[in-house]
């Protein structure tokens, strides 16, 4: 799997009073795009939380390029571009499916931990996780 894509139609409460999709609610659509990358990667977030094991946010960032409007649908692809065994980065592209048209970019840096939030090393403590990052990482090297 080198990217998944997950597709969002805008809703009319997104958009802000010129139109336009209020920039924060991108971060909720890289949201829903990361969990279902992690599916489409044979492993759901809450099979990683019933496991003990939490991803949570350290880093967000989001570069605006074109608004989206109103019933556009937007396309997140998602990709993971760096895991490190006790962090992660994944990246989005947000493109309008009309035009192919770059509309946002970004990424968010993950920490593992435990449900205390204390850190966690995947490697020793799930070893099956980790492989199954390591392959989610080798796929996305692939050019």
């Amino acid at each position: 799997m080198k990217n998944a894509e997950t597709k969002i139609r805008v809703r009319y409460k997104e958009t802000d009073q010129m139109g336009v999709v209020h920039h924060s609610n991108y971060y909720t659509w890289f949201e829903a795009a990361r969990t279902e990358f992690m599916r489409n990667g044979g492993l759901s977030y809450r099979q990683l939380e019933e496991m003990g094991i939490m991803l949570p946010l350290l880093e967000t960032h989001c570069t605006y390029l074109h608004g989206a409007k109103y019933d556009d649908v937007v396309i997140i692809r998602t990709r993971l571009t760096h895991y490190a065994g006790v962090r992660l980065t994944m990246e989005y592209e947000a493109i309008r499916e009309e035009d192919g048209l770059l509309l946002a970019k970004g990424s968010t840096v993950h920490a593992f931990t435990d449900s205390n939030l204390k850190p966690l090393n995947v490697k020793k403590k799930h070893p099956e996780i980790h492989k199954l990052f390591l392959e989610l990482m080798d796929a996305n090297t692939d050019k």
